[in-house]
């Protein structure tokens, strides 16, 4: 059927049928919205990539422990604060350069935040580590190391959660 024209005149059946406002416009989905299938896929990259150094990161602090810890005697305090240091300094290098190069460039305060927040990390991990050897008398070699990876996993969550939201931010120019 056609659409009446100042010059035609309307016939019963369109006079009679109620008029039907338009639909407004869809609002855009808001920016923190719905988890699409695309949001869910980079997420998911970013926590393997965050695994995969956090992985190097994990091997490096475990490694250096059990040599100042079981090779050069150091007190288990010691042994695991130098520890995480090292990690945390190749740590930065790999979210750097691999698992967030695609974040904002590298700045002071960027470095500030990642080495502040990663203090923080080393010093929640040092508690737990301390708790778990000191308090639950894992002090044996085999229990010096489940006390330390298990430290180590519990404080990466935190910095999971705090290199991508403040440290490694998105740069919005580049979305």
């Amino acid at each position: 059927m056609s659409t009446p024209t100042l010059h035609e005149p309307r016939s019963a059946a369109t006079a009679a049928a109620p008029a039907v406002p338009p639909a407004p416009p869809a609002a855009p989905a808001p920016p923190g919205g719905r988890l699409t299938l695309a949001r869910l896929r980079r997420l998911f990259l970013e926590v393997v990539k965050f695994g995969v150094v956090g992985g190097s990161g994990v091997a490096v602090n475990l490694v250096v422990f059990n040599l100042l810890l079981h090779g050069v005697s150091s007190g288990p305090m010691t042994a695991t604060v130098l520890a995480s240091c090292v990690a945390m300094g190749t740590n930065y290098l790999g979210f750097r350069f691999f698992a967030y190069r695609d974040r904002a460039s590298r700045t002071k305060r960027q470095i500030a935040l990642f080495f502040a927040f990663s203090g923080i990390g080393v010093a929640m991990e040092s508690l737990l580590f301390y708790g778990a050897y000191h308090g639950a008398d894992m002090s044996g070699p085999l229990g010096s190391n489940i006390a330390k990876a298990l430290s180590i996993v519990l404080a990466s969550a935190f910095r999971f959660l705090v290199y991508r939201t403040w440290v490694f931010q998105h740069d919005a120019r580049r979305q």
